[in-house]
Parts: C-alpha cells; structure tokens; sequence
C-alpha cells in the first residue's frame, strides 16, 4: 500500500481547530442512510478555504475524543469479472457496492451494502462486523444472511478487489440536516495484483443530505465555482490499479480532475 499523503496546511489551520464540535453520538441524529449524495473534487489548498467559509456559517466538526480527522480502512468486495465495478462504468443507473470499513479511531468494523437508485437516492444498510472478518465477512453466518437479503450478487462470487484508505473530515451545518465529508490522503490498492495507486493533492468531498433543505455547503462551492463530479472512490481505485480493465468512462473524469488539480501526478506501485 503506498504511504499515506500528509497534509501539514491542515495542521496549521486554526479556524479548523477552533471550530465548534459534535460528538459520534450527537451525529446519530444526522445519519441520512437514504439520502441524496453530490461530490466534489477539489485541491487540498481549496479544502482549506472552504472549511474556512463553512465555520464562518456555524458548521461543526465531529470528534471522537480529541481527533478531528478519523482514518478509515474499507474493502471493496467484487466478482471476478469485478462486475460492480463495470456496472457504475457502463452507465446504468441501479447499482450497488459492497463493503467492509473499520473505522481505526473507533476500531469498529460495518459490513455495508451500497444501493443507488436511478432516482440518484443511495441507500446504505449496514451490520458491525468483528475485525477478523474484514477480509472474509462471508465466513460469519449472520453476515451472510444479512448479505443474502440484501445482496445483488451470490455470496460465493465475491471476493475482496480494492482496498481503500483515507482520512475524513466530516462536518454537519447547525440545523443537522446535512453531512459534509472531506476525504484527503486517498489510497487505492488493488487486493488481486499487489498494484497500487494515489493522486497527489487530491480531497474527494460529499454533501449528504435528504433532498428537501437548502444547502449552505451548495452555494459555498458554487461561489468558488467548484462543480459536482460523479465519481466513485471504488471505480476510481480500479480504473487506476486495474490493468486492461475497461475505463474510457473514467478516463475523461481523469482529465476533469487533473484541470481541476492543475495536472495531475499519480503515483503508483507494483507488488
């Protein structure tokens, strides 16, 4: 796996630091597991400015004890044909994703089902899940059985393709009727050929709301003419780490994202 990205600029951000805060139980209440997402690429130099504008409109930053950015591990189960993965590619709009994340500061661990509508509502079902079977959640039976329930494809056809790291800032507006998160430091490894990837600057943010509420966080970006981007952690992982897969979809997101970084280094290692 290559090694995280740092980003010191956050560190020195005191605005981020004096920002108020809510804690892993207050956020219960903002959980928005059927929602409506819209994400955005942005610099890392940008996130900084747009933290900035969100504490000015009494946005909070969740906390666990003291941290304020969590880190996160997820796995990314697929078919052998990674099925899931061409299925986002190829534009149909009823998909889904299947995962498990640890979620490290916490050290809890969801088995999570994924469904997008092709009214672009996403609804995410999850159980908690021992570690040990982050790589394995078939082995426990009741993680099966919620699989069985849910699941598009047959339990025996998956197995882990794409790990994922990252860490999250996750801020919600006073009315608690959205969740911003900011993910920075994004690795991707892909599980089956040892071949990982990362592209240098980059923050993939997510406004999470029901649909109905103004945004604050929506005029922000449009402000600073940042515009939505359709783009998946877990397609993205792929298209890079992948060889031969197909992604001609993904590579005219690419050119989007390196007009939007201002050219775009991607680093990657082999097994």
């Amino acid at each position: 796996m290559i090694a995280e990205p740092t980003y010191e600029s956050l560190n020195t951000l005191a605005l981020w630091h004096d920002m108020a805060t809510i804690t892993l139980d207050e956020m219960q209440r903002v959980k928005l597991m059927n929602r409506i997402d819209t994400k955005y690429v942005l610099h890392v130099e940008e996130v900084m400015q747009l933290i900035g504008h969100l504490a000015t409109y009494g946005y909070r930053v969740q906390v666990l004890g003291a941290v304020r950015a969590a880190r996160y591990d997820t796995l990314y189960y697929d078919t052998p044909q990674r099925h899931m993965y061409l299925v986002h590619h190829n534009r149909q709009l009823t998909r889904q994703k299947v995962r498990t994340r640890t979620y490290l500061e916490s050290d809890v661990t969801y088995l999570e089902v994924k469904n997008k509508s092709n009214g672009g509502r996403t609804r995410k079902r999850r159980m908690e899940l021992p570690r040990g079977l982050f790589h394995n959640f078939g082995d426990d039976a009741a993680a099966a059985a919620f699989y069985a329930d849910k699941g598009w494809c047959a339990l025996n056809e998956l197995s882990p393709a794409l790990s994922t790291r990252f860490t999250r800032i996750t801020l919600v507006n006073p009315a608690l009727t959205e969740r911003l998160t900011i993910d920075l430091g994004l690795c991707y490894e892909d599980v089956r050929s040892g071949r990982g990837a990362a592209i240098a600057e980059m923050a993939i943010v997510e406004l999470k709301q029901d649909g109905l509420c103004p945004s604050t966080a929506k005029s922000i970006m449009q402000h600073m003419r940042i515009a939505p981007l359709k783009v998946s952690k877990y397609c993205l992982g792929t298209a890079l780490t992948v060889e031969g897969i197909k992604r001609n979809r993904f590579q005219e997101k690419l050119r989007y994202i390196a007009k939007r970084l201002g050219g775009l280094e991607i680093v990657t290692t082999a097994k």
